[in-house]
């Protein structure tokens, strides 16, 4: 089963790898950074005010890594923080370069305070045809407490290891 879940992800500061990381432990799978071909700026406001754009004009950016194929996936978590209420377009990049239909898609998204946004709902508009799941949202990093509520999401959504 492992070899049929992908977890892939982008993460500026490092909480939504934090959690893509506990996923794995988890479940196993395969690992998959996604990465833009030019970082964001290293300030918080330079990146807020970058992303702020990309994201009203639709800007996907090309990807540093991008994965060959995912059709050896059945089961892909898809990670992102909550950037202005929606994914970050570094991860709608991802989504639109891949044909997921049929496929399950479990989103968890980091956020500072935002939520889900309409993360879920984005996420479903550039997968069209495929099952997404609930979603799963935690606050930075996760705290002390994030390997046990990723597990309980993962049990929610009937992914128990």
């Amino acid at each position: 089963m492992t070899e049929n879940i992908l977890i892939a992800y982008y993460s500026r500061t490092g909480n939504t790898e934090r959690i893509a990381k506990v996923i794995h432990q988890h479940l196993g799978g395969t690992l998959h950074k996604i990465m833009p071909k030019t970082p964001y700026p290293n300030s918080y406001d330079a990146t807020v005010d970058q992303a702020k754009a990309e994201i009203k004009r639709g800007f996907k950016p090309p990807l540093s890594n991008p994965l060959a194929s995912a059709s050896g996936f059945q089961l892909i978590f898809i990670g992102s923080p909550n950037w202005w209420s929606t994914i970050a377009p570094p991860v709608a990049a991802f989504l639109s370069t891949h044909d997921l239909s049929g496929k399950a898609i479990a989103p968890f998204c980091t956020h500072g305070g935002g939520g889900l946004g309409h993360i879920s709902g984005d996420i479903a508009k550039l997968c069209t045809d495929a099952n997404i799941l609930q979603p799963y949202k935690v606050y930075g990093r996760g705290g002390s407490h994030a390997a046990s509520e990723v597990a309980a999401w993962l049990e929610k959504i009937n992914l128990a290891a």
